[in-house]
């Protein structure tokens, strides 16, 4: 049994960079009290999401960018932990006028950055202030390799978690930004897709949303390789979702449709084993 253990933290969001980055610094705080070992935030949370929260046409803070990054980094270093932390990048060949990656640095307990993933999947909102990544990165923490799909990219299209698990995920980070528009009929579609990509691959799924307190149109969450929900946060109030996880218990049996592997997932103690054997 490998346990670990990890916090998704559902905070607030707003469009003032110096606000963003004492949230985030509080919530490493808070992370490292209650001992976590990876903590995840939401999409955009450095910046603010660029639909809605902060204008789509707002000039990409670079240099702050690149210091905030480091400064988390060194926190996680010094803590020992280690962190998912949304934000945008800048497009490398324009990077203060072109339209930024909507990203996820993923940073080590060693305080190093491992990478970034851009969000590859664009809805016609993020198309109008964001640029698309094309790659799906998986990285190893605590000796656990971990993917991080965001948001819309997660929710509607299997084959990114799919993709993170054919290089060997167990463990699958979604930052999120659902949102500051009353859709709540999206409420059950967005928990019935976060479930669905845990349960069709044997993985554990952990997905970390924003606390809009007037609309907030998913949970945070964390679901079983079984597909069952782990453990939740309450919408609209600010928390640090904490649970530890049994990593051995994510064995991709669905996603390489193993027949033995999958038979207590499908049926549990209800088909005895010498019924299978005819």
């Amino acid at each position: 049994m490998k346990k670990l253990r990890i916090g998704l933290a559902q905070v607030k969001q707003s469009a003032e960079f110096d606000a963003n980055a004492r949230t985030i610094c509080r919530s490493l705080e808070e992370a490292a009290d209650k001992e976590l070992q990876i903590v995840c935030f939401p999409e955009t949370q450095t910046v603010g999401y660029r639909v809605d929260v902060t204008a789509s046409d707002a000039p990409v803070p670079v240099e702050r960018l690149e210091e905030l990054h480091q400064q988390v980094a060194q926190r996680c270093g010094e803590l020992g932990m280690a962190c998912i932390l949304g934000t945008e990048t800048p497009l490398a060949a324009d990077p203060h006028g072109g339209k930024p990656y909507n990203s996820a640095i993923v940073i080590s307990p060693d305080g190093k950055i491992l990478g970034t993933h851009h969000k590859t999947r664009l809805t016609p909102l993020d198309a109008i202030a964001y640029s698309a990544g094309n790659s799906i990165e998986t990285f190893e923490l605590f000796g656990v390799r971990v993917g991080v799909v965001i948001c819309f990219e997660g929710f509607r299209f299997a084959d990114t978690t799919e993709e993170c698990v054919r290089q060997g995920a167990q463990l699958v980070f979604h930052p999120q930004n659902n949102t500051t528009r009353p859709n709540d009929w999206k409420i059950p579609l967005h928990h019935s897709m976060i479930t669905t990509r845990a349960a069709e691959n044997t993985i554990w799924f952990a997905s970390c949303n924003v606390c809009y307190p007037e609309h907030q149109n998913c949970r945070t969450m964390i679901v079983a390789p079984d597909g069952r929900i782990h453990a939740q946060a309450e919408m609209k109030r600010e928390e640090l979702l904490v649970a530890e996880i049994d990593i051995d218990q994510a064995t991709r049996a669905m996603f390489e449709f193993n027949p033995n592997a999958c038979v207590p997932l499908l049926f549990a103690d209800t088909v005895p084993r010498e019924e299978l054997a005819r």
